[in-house]
């Protein structure tokens, strides 16, 4: 039946009992299995995370707000994680300010707006949609 209809007799099931055979054609059956796996690979999108702590010197938190830049440019959401220790803790809302004019500065929609996580000060960034 398979040669009659110029397909090929494809085995879909080989466990199976009795094994299960499909007519198909098989090379446009390889085709449409591997583009559906190319296309699952292009739509994940990680999560980035930058981590900072409160007295992050000033060259050092630039080079890592052009990082999250970078990151929202490719169109990854950014997760800033600012760890606090000791004293540090006293004063948390200069470091929820400090956190809120860094992410002012980026070029992102602010999903999740800076706010105390036990030991951190966490913000999610997504980026802008271009249309």
């Amino acid at each position: 039946m398979a040669r009659e209809a110029g397909l090929d007799l494809v085995e879909v099931a080989p466990r199976a009992r009795p094994p299960v055979c499909r007519i198909m054609d098989y090379g446009k059956f390889r085709y449409d299995r591997d583009r559906k796996a190319r296309e699952s690979k292009q739509k994940r999108v990680e999560t980035k995370q930058i981590r900072l702590r409160p007295k992050t010197d000033d060259h050092d938190l630039q080079t890592k707000m052009n990082r999250a830049q970078g990151f929202l440019e490719k169109g990854h959401p950014v997760r800033f994680v600012m760890r606090m220790r000791g004293r540090e803790h006293a004063v948390t809302d200069r470091w929820v300010e400090q956190l809120n004019d860094l992410v002012d500065d980026l070029d992102g929609h602010v999903v999740d707006p800076p706010s105390r996580e036990g030991r951190a000060i966490t913000a999610t960034l997504e980026p802008v949609a271009v249309e």
